[in-house]
């Protein structure tokens, strides 16, 4: 049975987590003189600007189905602006995951400054102060989740750029022709690693959780 409480809350802080993500690429490839982002109009946080429509119909889908899966619009980038391509690309790479873990940060100082200044109970309904609370720790559990799946080594998830700074040779070349199968290797990996990927984020949100605010 579908909890629409739960889906109301998961679909706008999903959409804007993805959006943020692609906004940081965004910013940092243009910092580091890629005009390419500022061109195709991607330096926005107008989520109209980053959410393919197909990529945020399935998030809606999947939720209803307990899952989650769905992207936006990769942002378009050009190496050959960089001074330093290589280690610029890999700075644009990490740059979706740390917003994501920004995110989750902020939610996490909201949380600890809800639980230790005691603020739900100046809120008389008790209902609304439940909402609050589920609403942040979903913002901050997503956005932690979202880092960690983004940062696996499959293309064309960020993860796989950041091995790639690292492969030479022979290894860079293999790695490189994997990258046309990109879309259908991270729809393998959910298929056949759902449960220990699952596992994983949870993990990792959880103790995370508890150690910022002990819950």
């Amino acid at each position: 049975m579908v909890d629409y409480t739960q889906l109301i809350l998961i679909t706008p802080i999903l959409l804007f987590a993805l959006v943020f993500h692609e906004f940081a690429h965004a910013v940092v490839s243009a910092r580091l003189g890629d005009p390419t982002p500022a061109r195709q109009g991607r330096i926005s946080l107008n989520p109209l600007a980053h959410l393919d429509p197909f990529g945020a119909l399935m998030i809606v889908f999947t939720l209803v189905n307990g899952v989650g899966f769905g992207w936006a619009k990769p942002v378009q980038i050009d190496p050959r602006y960089y001074k330093h391509p290589s280690r610029d690309s890999l700075l644009v790479a990490l740059a979706g995951p740390l917003a994501n873990i920004l995110l989750a940060i902020f939610f996490a100082i909201i949380l600890r400054i809800v639980f230790f200044q005691d603020l739900l109970n100046y809120l008389l309904d008790r209902k609304l102060a439940e909402l609050i609370v589920l609403f942040l720790i979903t913002g901050f559990k997503l956005n932690i989740s979202l880092a960690v799946f983004n940062l696996l080594p499959v293309p064309p998830l960020d993860g796989s750029k950041i091995l790639r700074f690292s492969l030479k040779g022979k290894a860079l070349a293999f790695f490189t022709g994997l990258e046309k199968y990109g879309f259908l290797l991270v729809i393998l990996v959910i298929i056949i690693f759902s449960r220990p990927l699952s596992f994983l984020i949870i993990y990792i949100s959880n103790h995370l959780l508890q150690m910022i605010i002990g819950v």
